[in-house]
């Protein structure tokens, strides 16, 4: 394609947006023209170093916009250092990355930070250059246009809150630079902070207490929400918003598919509010949104909001004007764990029914576990209802899922651990929750078959729902703890590390034999992936409902779509269950191809069913 195609193309999309986003522009920036002139330049210099496998990979997907909404991606999410090394050992292991039926692959913080003060890399120093033990940008565009070659989409997440310290813009506000300090929040006495202290929740308060540190080289305070490293940008300043946008036009320009936008509702601060989801940080995302439509309309925005369903499904924006094309599914996956350890799925019923509730229009990506921690953000005034009480039903899921709970196979541990609220977080892989880890120490063959039920069921129950299910890498062969990091002086004050170990590739060698651990974690799950992938009914474009189980350690869901039902049973319990498929039709296992009695299937511990009916009278198309 021509450059003068090129070119029309271009002028097309940001005159479709060119109204609406010099509006937005000018009320966040009281009509700052010579500002928006910078930002549309901008715009078009990033447009223009583009390259051209990227732009005709952006019109095939502006020819399929609902190319990341059907049944056939599957993630994974990981951190380079720990999968492989470096960036070059991930284009080495991208054939194992195909084997685990990956086509999304979440790279976890990368770029250039301080060792000791990244915080897991979210202290960026330098938003153009790849940590240098990983590799360097080149690296990177070499691998996403390798996985481009395969079907492999990239993500990488984008720290836009704040930035290490040893940034360049912070290094000039430390030596007094007045427009540097601007893009940061600095004040000259502590009257200012203390009255946002009044009203601003803490984010780490027993690890990194308050919301401002004093920076001695520059006789002032400054704005510090996560940790003392990590200085909060200024988005009422143009020039932070017109220079980290084009920090992230950057990223996509080297191949990046998806960019998650890290923290997002931190980014608008406001004296007098609690500097959380405040309207102007809708009104730049709306903005970041337009931005790659016009730009690289085939990137993705993925927000990361880890809040209540209240406050996060408002990042999807409007149908008119949408913000994020992806959120993650964050209560659902604390609801589930929830369920893991009290065996009741009435919550997660309940929470999961607010899911169903949203426009087909909301992609989610779905998740058992992250990098982070699991926090009990739950339905809390929904759970009073039964008598429960916040605190103790804390401190009950947090002694389960670290084993302090009589009988808990789990071995998990706290995280940011709030003795005076009697509150915490939780840290584990996926397996180690399950209880593979605590059977195979123990050498309990029954609890080591439970436990791998029960991984396998969590994956099944995470693939039924719509949107992008994601494997965090070491899942796919059910990897526990590493404990080791109790031994590094930079890890060992962060439980984080727990779920954060190299991936054993001497156990992954054996993930094609059946009768290991990893065989039968791994062989499931790609058995599972290849079933998503061949049936309609999991498209993103279904009817989903909860079917009625009649008992409170059961759950059910219901989809159809195109002539396909599927009835999905998840048994919580730690006993043997037998429930009714309640909605019509002649249904079969979709595993086994047998037929089933409908008015009881049985299933054992911690097992599940998929069960489909196909009406072949019905459109297939």
């Amino acid at each position: 394609m021509n450059k003068q195609t090129w070119e029309r193309d271009f002028s097309e999309r940001y005159a479709r947006h060119e109204n609406e986003l010099q509006q937005l522009y000018r009320e966040l920036y009281s009509g700052d023209t010579a500002a928006y002139a910078s930002f549309e330049q901008m715009l078009r210099r990033m447009w223009l170093q583009r390259p051209e496998p990227l732009r005709a990979l952006d019109l095939s997907r502006e020819a399929d916009p609902r190319w990341y909404k059907g049944h056939d991606l599957v993630g994974m999410l990981m951190y380079v250092r720990a999968f492989a090394g470096t960036l070059n050992g991930v284009r080495e292991r991208l054939d194992y990355i195909q084997d685990c039926g990956v086509n999304y692959l979440h790279l976890m913080p990368l770029l250039e930070s301080p060792e000791g003060r990244s915080d897991g890399g979210y202290a960026v120093s330098d938003f153009r250059r790849v940590q240098p033990e990983l590799g360097t940008m080149e690296d990177l565009a070499a691998l996403a246009e390798d996985c481009h070659r395969r079907g492999i989409a990239v993500c990488l997440d984008f720290v836009m809150n704040h930035t290490s310290e040893d940034h360049a813009w912070a290094r000039a506000a430390r030596a007094g630079d007045l427009q540097a300090q601007s893009r940061y929040f600095f004040y000259d006495t502590w009257d200012i902070p203390n009255r946002f202290e009044q009203s601003v929740p803490q984010v780490f308060p027993t690890t990194a207490p308050g919301n401002f540190t004093w920076c001695e080289e520059a006789g002032k305070v400054v704005m510090t929400t996560f940790y003392p490293y990590q200085w909060d940008l200024n988005y009422a300043n143009p020039a932070v918003f017109n220079d980290m946008t084009e920090n992230m036009l950057f990223l996509c320009n080297q191949g990046v598919d998806i960019i998650r936008l890290d923290a997002v509702p931190y980014i608008w601060k406001e004296l007098g509010t609690n500097c959380r989801n405040l309207p102007q940080v809708h009104k730049l995302v709306r903005m970041m949104r337009m931005v790659c439509e016009i730009v690289c309309p085939g990137t993705l925005l993925l927000g990361e909001v880890v809040m209540e369903p209240s406050k996060v499904v408002p990042y999807f924006g409007t149908v008119e004007k949408p913000e994020c094309h992806l959120l993650y599914n964050v209560t659902t996956m604390a609801s589930t764990w929830h369920t893991v350890a009290t065996k009741d799925v009435r919550l997660l019923q309940h929470q999961l029914s607010q899911v169903f509730a949203l426009p087909g229009e909301y992609s989610f990506l779905n998740y058992l576990r992250c990098h982070d921690d699991i926090g009990w953000g739950l339905d809390y005034p929904y759970l009073a209802r039964f008598g429960v009480n916040e605190v103790a039903h804390k401190r009950y899921l947090n002694d389960y899922l670290t084993g302090n709970w009589f009988g808990s196979p789990a071995r998990g541990e706290l995280y940011n651990n709030d003795p005076r609220l009697g509150d915490a977080r939780l840290c584990g892989t996926t397996a180690s929750l399950c209880g593979v880890q605590a059977a195979l120490e123990q050498d309990n063959g029954y609890m080591l078959d439970w436990s791998l039920r029960l991984d396998v069921m969590l994956h099944a129950y995470m693939f039924t729902l719509s949107g992008i299910p994601v494997l965090y890498s070491g899942d796919e062969i059910a990897q526990r703890n590493d404990n080791g990091y109790h031994d590094d002086p930079l890890k060992a004050a962060d439980s984080r590390f727990l779920h954060r170990g190299d991936l054993d590739w001497q156990a992954a060698e054996k993930r094609h034999d059946p009768g290991t651990v990893e065989g039968r974690v791994f062989t499931s799950l790609r058995r599972l992936e290849e079933l998503r992938r061949e049936h309609r009914v999991f498209d993103a474009g279904a009817d989903v409902w909860l079917l009625l189980t009649g008992d409170d350690n059961v759950l059910g869901i219901g989809r159809y779509y195109k002539g396909e039902k599927l009835a999905a049973l998840f048994n919580f319990s730690d006993g043997e269950r037998c429930v009714p498929v309640n909605t019509p039709g002649s249904f079969r296992n979709l595993l086994t191809g047998q037929a089933v009695d409908k008015a009881g299937v049985t299933l054992w511990p911690g097992d599940f069913v998929w069960l489909i009916c196909a009406f072949e009278t019905e459109a297939q198309a």
